[in-house]
């Protein structure tokens, strides 16, 4: 089953609701500081309601670090960007992805960016806007990849 992996997240009622479908659909999460809050903040709690015993989460302090963990595992590292080169519906999921999401500010850095096998990106059809929260890209993301990789349950 793909993992969410987002880097260095600042606000938190994103990564909240992000924590909220990673539970529904135990999907593991990886958080890659520095972070915009702290693990306790009572925002990024209630967000998450009483789902947090739910949540399979690995906290990573940077993106070396992370880096050096995800080498001891297998999957491609998919970087979802505004600037991203394949449309995510057509793009073709694999059940070991690792799909990265940069911070609500910024996006994900270059030098994450040139780590990663593929870039993508959720198109918009009004081009006044920029990007969607950061919440529901990871929902959109992660609901297509599961579909096609026919987890329905």
């Amino acid at each position: 089953m793909p993992h969410v992996v987002l880097v260095q997240p600042q606000i938190p009622p994103n990564t909240g609701n992000i924590a909220r479908t990673c539970a529904a659909t135990c999907t593991q999460l990886h958080l890659v500081g520095p972070l915009g809050f702290e693990i306790s903040d009572r925002y990024l709690k209630r967000a998450g309601l009483d789902y947090w015993p739910y949540v399979s989460l690995t906290y990573h302090p940077d993106f070396f670090t992370f880096e050096t963990y995800h080498q001891q595992q297998s999957g491609r590292l998919l970087g979802f960007s505004t600037r991203g080169a394949s449309n995510y519906a057509q793009f073709q999921f694999q059940d070991s992805d690792w799909l990265l999401f940069g911070s609500e500010t910024t996006g994900l850095p270059s030098d994450v960016l040139d780590a990663c096998t593929a870039t993508v990106y959720i198109p918009m059809a009004q081009p006044g806007v920029r990007s969607l929260n950061l919440s529901v890209s990871v929902a959109i993301s992660l609901f297509e990849a599961r579909r096609q990789l026919g987890y329905f349950a």
